[in-house]
């Protein structure tokens, strides 16, 4: 410790001096699959989703409407649904002026997740409704009666067929294992029907406007070396045609982030032109 001529203590600060980083920029990826997407990057596509919403609802503001939902179907951090509630707090200040009626409002009826593991999901519900238990004393949110809000995950099991998922290609040899490990079995790829699978979810038949993440990449698929299967194109998938333009008959803003990957991606083209 550093003292004056008299012995008083001096402080050090370090340049650290009004510092209050956001931690979800301090986090380090867990995995290949549990990459978490900077606060930053995640803005910017809310910015392109507001512009998207505006030009196809004659200049309306996403952010000011109350009815709007959100679903992130492999929320990893929790970032995309924070961004979006603080967008919300802001836009609905004249529709909702009391602000905890206005937080629980927007927790409780407008954003849902899905983690993609366990550990994710506690950590998203601890990012969104400040407690990793949503009914906890400490949950900003006050009306939920159950502890998952709506950040939802159970274990789901893959579908072994010739010693590969029949959903996500992925290794049995890699991913059978036992219940004390993550299976990387996502839920809404896991599923013939994903509309019926989200009103299982979340209690009733959901219908989604806006579904935005960043999903898992690739899974080990048991080829030579270090060989994945991407699997990203699949959650991009689900989220336009069973629960947008041809169920609900409107347009669903789907926003998702993507590399280059070469193969097995064929379909992925289809659903690039439906994005807006």
């Amino acid at each position: 410790m550093t003292t004056t001529a008299t012995g008083a203590p001096v402080q050090a600060t370090l340049g650290f001096a009004g510092r209050n980083p956001d931690v979800l920029t301090c986090i380090a990826n867990l995995s290949n699959d549990e990459v978490f997407t900077p606060p930053e990057f995640a803005n910017q596509m809310l910015d392109t989703l507001a512009e998207a919403w505006s030009a196809s609802h004659d200049g309306a503001n996403i952010w000011e409407n109350s009815s709007v939902t959100f679903l992130d179907p492999f929320t990893k951090s929790g970032v995309f649904l924070r961004e979006i509630t603080k967008r919300l707090v802001e836009g609905l200040t004249d529709a909702i002026p009391d602000l905890h009626d206005r937080v629980d409002h927007i927790l409780t009826t407008q954003v849902y997740g899905i983690g993609i593991t366990e550990l994710t999901a506690l950590l998203a519900r601890r990012t969104l409704y400040c407690s990793k238990w949503a009914d906890s004393e400490h949950s900003i949110a006050k009306s939920f009666d159950n502890p998952d809000g709506n950040i939802w995950f159970e274990r789901t099991e893959h579908t072994w067929s010739g010693g590969k998922c029949s959903y996500c290609r992925a290794s049995q040899a890699t991913f059978e294992r036992s219940a004390s490990l993550e299976s990387h079995a996502y839920a809404f790829i896991h599923t013939d029907d994903p509309k019926a699978r989200m009103a299982d979810i979340f209690g009733v038949d959901m219908q989604f406007d806006v579904i935005i993440g960043n999903p898992p990449y690739q899974l080990n698929d048991g080829g030579y070396g270090t060989s994945a299967a991407p699997i990203y194109q699949k959650f991009v998938e689900q989220a336009i045609a069973p629960l947008g333009r041809a169920d609900q008959g409107r347009d669903v803003p789907c926003a998702t982030t993507w590399t280059g990957f070469t193969f097995g991606v064929e379909a992925l083209h289809d659903c690039q032109r439906a994005i807006p």
